[in-house]
């Protein structure tokens, strides 16, 4: 029996980091490949994620920047701050970025529609327009968004979305929740002269990460101002005549906010998706659930990113919309993504870095471990006359030195342990460290000089 003509080897439904890599990818191995995206092509990541957050995080550090640089002899008179001009700037460079992901469609034929899609039948999908295409395969990359929980007053307050297109920086902002993009913005905000609390439902920030790192986070955004609630949700957010908000939590008393911020959690995005029409199965959360392969319960529908709630980051859904596309039109045997010792990063004030295992996770596991410390002031905090100290912690199996997992807050902590994930990733011992002779003076000396 022959088989079924299509109108596309490919649809691809969002066309995110993953979307644009598996789509681009594809149609190089010759695949007619089409995509739909209903908001703007770049997805979380280039439009209202990592990228102009990250471009924010440059900007709030030239804050401390220019009061340090007094010690190093510099006189900088009249220094002001416009926000609207930096966030104009980023938005700006985020249009450029994604003109260059859609060149990129262009140039590998991809036929991309700018408008919702939705799975209407078998290997049919129909767009917001009313085409009806057909497709061999179908590959959700939707990816999540920001979870508001239902309260009195839930419509008053943004999420991250919103946070890069403000009118002005607020005077006072609550922050909900205790995650990397709580912590984030917290340091951005306070940078720019807000007056900052984060309120978090627990008494525990950054869970995932080793206690060592959120403790020393805690105390130091405490130091620069940030106030911290903690075993607090909302009961409600009433909008005051002056523009203001009066919020109430569990826990504590009515306060007043000239913004109010959700960031507790981001959830699948996969509603009116049309997923329940050809049986796709999902998860609690209403995530796509799919095997290592990134196929879902229906053989012709895979799966890939933060959709999937497997990890939730940008890298990840690169490399799982690669494998895809290599496996399925590739001609290569196929493969699939480790999930395993993946490193990330929280571009707080100071940020965070951590690859494999916490203390905590390598003692459940491997029983009795080694922990190496080093507790630093860095030579640029102690010019400055910044009491701001730095931590570097090793964990490694006592059995053989294995390194099991390397933790860090301070300056320059994610690009040093970029190359730090290599080494742990190749499962590296303690040896192979101390084998190696220091770059001084920096703060990256002190892996090899552990003790």
């Amino acid at each position: 029996m022959a088989e079924p003509e299509y109108d596309f080897d490919l649809f691809t439904i969002g066309i995110g980091s993953g979307g644009t890599r598996a789509s681009r990818v594809a149609a190089a191995h010759g695949a007619r490949v089409a995509a739909a995206e209903e908001h703007r092509v770049g997805g979380t990541c280039v439009i209202r994620g990592c990228v102009p957050k990250k471009m924010l995080v440059y900007g709030a550090q030239f804050a401390e920047d220019l009061e340090d640089c007094q010690e190093f002899g510099w006189t900088i008179e009249g220094k002001s701050f416009d926000w609207v001009k930096l966030r104009d700037h980023v938005m700006k460079d985020v249009d450029r970025i994604e003109s260059i992901y859609t060149d990129t469609l262009d140039k590998h034929d991809v036929t991309l529609f700018h408008e919702r899609a939705e799975i209407t039948g078998d290997h049919e999908i129909t767009l917001a327009s009313g085409k009806v295409v057909t497709a061999k395969y179908i590959l959700i990359a939707t990816g999540a968004w920001p979870h508001v929980p239902e309260f009195e007053g839930s419509d008053h307050c943004i999420t991250s979305n919103e946070a890069f297109h403000l009118d002005a920086i607020p005077r006072r902002v609550l922050i909900a929740g205790g995650g990397y993009i709580a912590n984030e913005f917290a340091g951005i905000f306070n940078e720019f002269g807000s007056k900052v609390v984060i309120a978090n439902r627990s008494d525990v920030i950054l869970r995932s990460y080793d206690f060592s790192l959120r403790d020393r986070l805690m105390q130091i955004s405490m130091t620069k101002g940030i106030e911290f609630c903690f075993h607090a949700e909302f009961e409600y957010v009433r909008k005051n005549d002056d523009g203001s908000f009066a919020v109430k939590m569990t826990n504590h008393d009515e306060r007043e906010f000239d913004c109010v911020m959700v960031a507790t959690g981001r959830v699948p995005n996969t509603k009116g998706l049309g997923l329940d029409n050809v049986g796709v199965e999902l998860g609690k959360k209403g995530e796509i659930k799919v095997d290592t392969f990134s196929k879902s319960s229906v053989d012709y529908i895979y799966a890939v990113g933060d959709v999937t709630d497997r990890v939730q980051l940008t890298p990840v859904a690169i490399r799982e919309g690669q494998a895809f596309a290599d496996s399925m039109f590739g001609g290569v045997e196929p493969y699939c993504v480790d999930h395993s010792c993946i490193p990330s990063a929280v571009f707080s004030h100071p940020p965070i870095a951590s690859v494999g295992l916490n203390e905590r996770e390598a003692k459940d596991q491997y029983g009795k471990v080694a922990v190496y410390q080093s507790d630093f002031r860095p030579m640029k905090n102690v010019v400055a006359g910044r009491n701001e100290r730095s931590l570097i912690k090793m964990i490694c199996d006592d059995a053989n030195g294995r390194i099991l997992g390397i933790h860090m807050i301070g300056p320059d902590s994610p690009e040093i342990m970029q190359a730090a994930a290599v080494a742990v990733k190749a499962g590296m011992n303690k040896a192979d460290f101390d084998a190696t002779t220091a770059i001084h003076p920096t703060v990256a000396e002190e892996l090899v000089l552990l003790r």
